[in-house]
């Protein structure tokens, strides 16, 4: 499975790219979609999209995992934060991949083992579960490939639950099947 994960910004998006099998994953690539806030806010927007499509074409991923939305102090940070996930997830759409979200919380718990970790924390361990040298730079990058190796956590977990409810149910036909054939 190749999953593209993205931390969106408004200033900076991050972007990453791994790959993996549910157990082991390695980094393909990653980096950031840099905009300057003296653009008009559509025109980043364009610029975010273009980014994001550009590297759903490079790599060809079966699957994007975004960071969701937390509320920040400023409505209007809130609100640009939104329209940015919002072009992110079109790009993705456009492409056929399937979408998930991850809240921040939920990405720092996976990655690091603790919901309230800092910034360096979760570039440290990403560092760490891709076998990097160097932290990946910018953080933004680094919090785009914790939000991929989350979805790998958590569609591993769906992945082998829905196995485990197949194999149950399967036996439950096997033994009716022994039952009206005795």
């Amino acid at each position: 499975m190749r999953v593209l994960g993205i931390d969106p910004g408004s200033d900076t998006t991050g972007w990453g790219v791994i790959e993996g099998d549910g157990r082991h994953y390695r980094l393909l690539e990653y980096g950031a979609i840099r905009s300057s806030p003296r653009q008009k806010f559509s025109t980043r927007l364009l610029q975010i999209s273009n980014g994001i499509e550009e590297v759903i074409s490079r790599h060809r991923p079966e699957s994007c995992a975004i960071e969701d939305t937390f509320l920040a102090t400023n409505v209007k940070v809130t609100m640009k934060l939104g329209q940015v996930r919002g072009v992110a997830m079109l790009a993705a759409e456009r492409a056929a991949l399937e979408t998930y979200e991850y809240s921040p919380r939920l990405v720092k718990q996976t990655v690091v083992g603790y919901g309230n970790a800092q910034k360096h924390q979760v570039q440290e361990m990403v560092r760490v579960l891709l076998s990097l040298k160097m932290a990946p730079e910018p953080q933004d990058a680094a919090d785009a490939l914790a939000v991929a190796i989350c979805h790998f956590h958590h569609a591993g977990l769906t992945q082998r639950i829905i196995a485990a409810e197949a194999r149950v149910k399967l036996a439950a036909l096997a033994a009716t099947h022994r039952r009206v054939s005795r």
